[in-house]
């Protein structure tokens, strides 16, 4: 008889109302995880045998320029007492300014064009993926040949006059006539004399704006009039609450000019169009970009307008992070920066070309970087979600976090008379430039690693040759890039290469067996070549004897000692001494320890760029 089949008798179990994952599992409570990572805390000495439940968790949160606490677990409980966010398309915005969000087709591509020689690479742009074009322009003479085959009412041009009205803007509003139905014209006019001001120190009164604000209100429906640029507060080294609290204020001020002259809020709230730094530190600028709209609602709100729309946002990937040497690397900063505004819910987003620090961008950097938001929006599919990163417990908490700050900073400028009055008083200059210090410091000591630069650099790497762009203007904000430092002394080390045929140099003096000082010869090797210095190393030594013998074959100024601490101690003196009667004019150790006769260290957190400069001055190159 065969066997019963009884399994196909036997009905399914019905789903559970709630899946829980792993839920066979015993849940994990913060304490436990707290234990854990003290005990690998303890053992690093980082903190005492006898230290409390949590004193190594405590030890890894981290503080942005603002002073915000980021820890490095969050649970729901870190959340629970935030305020709502929201849904899409509904105040406060937090989660994005339409229903749908960027969905299916991504957010608005924008790509920057400086020149009045632009026009076929605006076409191939436009013809490969960019949506939208942000054109640096003069007194407009020249819109209509560099247009020409642009479709206005479906490619929207973003003005960039330096915030001035310099003619471009009515000679772009002049070519909606050439369009079947004038009131269709796309694109967003560039007038910023606030902006203006906090990047040359001088600009027109903020009512300038009010004219053509005022024609577009009434002939054009769909073109933003004013741009609200925090770029040159960013570019200054601020905090991102910093860059938030001056767009707000910036934004009041244009509200309060525009509503005087007898628009209402929400209609003047139209006509603005946001500009934020996008950086390589994704959840940051993801907070940032939401925590703006948040705090544009709350402006909106307070001025009678509580259902006017949402702010719009144009972001752009941050200048400050990028660099001349190895700028390869660039092509992932803009692809992390890309990413994060993309995710945050910017409408529009530009990520520049890779070249960007070293000139005028070429059609190959322009594909790539148009390419870069292609990739991300049709194969990494960032748009097909609607605030992809809300709920995330990190992204909640500093969102919230950096709305308070931001709204904090907005309450000082206001109390100081407003955007204008903290521009011209010095005060915003001033609380920038405490921020800008900090993050100097960072940047010095290498705590705040530059790939390709600080960390990681290659003195053989060929050089990226590129046309000079159209000088910036100046006289406002410090410009603040944070590579340049170092790529001063690479700039120094090429001159001395170009003069002698030879890179300033230092010898590792590197004290036992290959074990026993590989790890701090590569360190100070690193370090070194950071400033442009090359370095020549004794290999393995016996003796202070065999040391001195191998600095004579090499004779170069300054020699570092390279070994463990036991060896140090052995014959770290005696090797110091015998180096200085051979003729070294400066010596250094790699490791934060004390060895007599030392001229200073090489270690993790120390100043970088002065120990680079006391190479040079040694070596007779300063």
């Amino acid at each position: 008889m065969a066997p019963v089949d009884t399994a196909a008798d036997t009905p399914a179990p019905p789903p559970p109302e709630e899946l829980v994952l792993a839920g066979e599992f015993p849940g994990a409570t913060r304490d436990q995880w707290a234990a854990l990572v003290d005990g690998v805390l303890r053992k690093s000495g980082r903190i005492g045998a006898d230290a409390e439940l949590g004193a190594g968790v405590d030890k890894l949160v981290r503080r942005t320029p603002e002073g915000i606490p980021v820890a490095p677990l969050y649970t729901q409980a870190d959340v629970a007492d935030l305020p709502p966010v929201g849904v899409p398309g509904r105040p406060p915005y937090v989660r994005g300014g339409t229903t749908d969000g960027p969905a299916p087709d991504g957010w608005d591509v924008r790509q920057r064009h400086e020149g009045p020689d632009v026009r076929e690479a605006i076409l191939a742009d436009l013809e490969n993926g960019v949506t939208s074009v942000w054109l640096a322009t003069g007194d407009g003479a020249e819109l209509a040949s560099v247009l020409e085959g642009v479709l206005l009412d479906l490619a929207p041009v973003a003005l960039d006059t330096g915030g001035a009205d310099t003619g471009a803007a009515a000679a772009y509003l002049d070519l909606a006539g050439g369009l079947a139905d004038p009131a269709a014209l796309l694109g967003t006019l560039g007038l910023d004399p606030i902006g203006l001001r906090a990047r040359t120190g001088v600009g027109p009164d903020v009512a300038s704006i009010v004219p053509l604000a005022q024609r577009v209100a009434a002939e054009h429906p769909l073109v933003r009039a004013i741009v609200v640029d925090g770029l040159p507060v960013h570019a200054a080294g601020s905090a991102d609450a910093q860059e938030l609290g001056f767009t707000m204020a910036a934004g009041v001020a244009y509200l309060r000019a525009l509503t005087d002259a007898g628009l209402d809020v929400a209609t003047a709230a139209r006509l603005l169009e946001f500009r934020y730094a996008a950086t390589d530190e994704q959840f940051p600028t993801i907070a940032k970009l939401r925590a703006a709209r948040r705090l544009w609602s709350r402006v909106l709100e307070a001025s009678g307008a509580a259902d006017a729309e949402g702010q719009r946002q144009h972001a752009v990937s941050a200048p400050t992070m990028f660099t001349r040497r190895d700028p390869y690397v660039n092509l992932l900063r803009g692809t992390i920066a890309g990413f994060a505004a993309g995710v945050g819910g910017a409408d529009a987003v530009t990520v520049a070309p890779f070249d960007d620090a070293v000139g005028a961008a070429t059609p190959f950097s322009r594909r790539v970087a148009r390419n870069t938001q292609a990739l991300l929006i049709q194969e990494a599919h960032l748009a097909r979600v609607v605030d992809p990163a809300g709920g995330g417990w990190l992204v909640e908490s500093l969102t919230d976090a950096l709305a308070r700050a931001g709204w904090a900073f907005f309450q000082e400028i206001e109390a100081a008379g407003g955007a204008v009055v903290a521009l011209d008083s010095g005060l915003l200059a001033a609380r920038v430039a405490a921020v800008r210090a900090t993050r100097e410091k960072a940047v010095a000591t290498r705590r705040t690693p530059i790939t390709g630069v600080s960390e990681f650099p290659d003195l053989a790497e060929k050089p990226v040759e590129r046309a000079p762009r159209p000088t910036a203007p100046n006289g406002g904000l410090p410009v603040y890039r944070p590579a340049a430092p170092f790529e001063a002394y690479r700039d120094r080390s090429d001159a001395v290469v170009a003069a002698t045929g030879a890179r300033p140099t230092a010898f590792l003096a590197t004290l036992g067996p290959l074990a026993g000082y590989s790890t701090r010869a590569s360190f100070a090797r690193n370090l070194l070549a950071a400033g442009g210095i090359d370095a020549v190393e004794a290999g393995p030594t016996e003796s202070a004897e065999a040391v001195a013998a191998a600095w004579e074959q090499s004779r170069v100024p300054v020699a570092v000692l390279c070994s463990s601490d036991a060896l140090y101690a052995e014959r770290g003196e005696a090797t110091a001494a015998a180096l200085r009667a051979a003729g070294a004019r400066r010596i250094l150790v790699a490791g934060r320890v004390d060895v007599p006769g030392i001229d200073g260290q090489l270690y993790a957190g120390c100043d970088a760029l002065a120990v680079i400069d006391g190479v040079y001055v040694a070596g007779g190159s300063a």
